[in-house]
């Protein structure tokens, strides 16, 4: 694995047991939530690497191109991609393998569509297709390298906190991935 960067995290796992009452709010106007029905492993890496640079998501940069395949091939998981005028502006995944839960495997925007209002009402849209597909429970987690607006606004949108627990990652060095200094061991 070569040389690591250890970086401590503190986890917090989520849950949401039921649809949220009230209707999500509209996408910004020029926005439109796209299905990838058969994505490809260098358009899924395009998303996952551009989104997650700046939160240390580093797990799915060291998945061999052949099960990252699998994985998005697998009927049960699903990949929507949030376009702005065109353009890639985020996307989530959602992982139906341990159905009749549903888990919010990623959920993140580009770094040019943060701070522009669209992250509450892009979140709804993943809780509603969860609900849409008739689950009985929808779960997430989130960490302290993630957007420190991700926990709140997961609250905001109906989740509870389960637990917490507190993680180190060897993350590989040859990622070349920005570490925040507050995250290094």
């Amino acid at each position: 694995m070569g040389t690591v960067t250890r970086v401590a995290v503190t986890v917090t796992f989520l849950r949401m047991d039921q649809a949220p009452r009230e209707p999500a709010p509209a996408l910004p106007h020029g926005m439109q939530l796209v299905r990838v029905e058969s994505p490809t492993v260098a358009f899924y890496r395009y998303l996952y690497n551009t989104v997650g640079n700046s939160y240390v998501w580093w797990l799915r940069r060291t998945t061999t191109d052949e099960e990252l395949a699998a994985l998005l091939r697998h009927r049960a998981v699903a990949l929507f991609v949030l376009y702005a005028k065109g353009e890639p502006a985020g996307f989530f995944e959602l992982d139906a393998r341990a159905w009749p839960d549903i888990n919010l495997s990623y959920f993140g925007l580009m770094p040019h569509a943060i701070g522009k209002g669209v992250g509450f009402a892009f979140l709804r849209r993943a809780v509603d297709e969860v609900w849409r597909a008739g689950a009985t429970g929808m779960t997430v987690n989130t960490c302290t390298a993630d957007h420190p607006r991700a926990l709140p606004t997961y609250g905001r949108a109906g989740f509870y906190v389960v637990r917490q627990a507190r993680e180190v990652w060897n993350v590989p060095n040859s990622l070349n991935m920005p570490i925040p200094p507050g995250l290094r061991v």
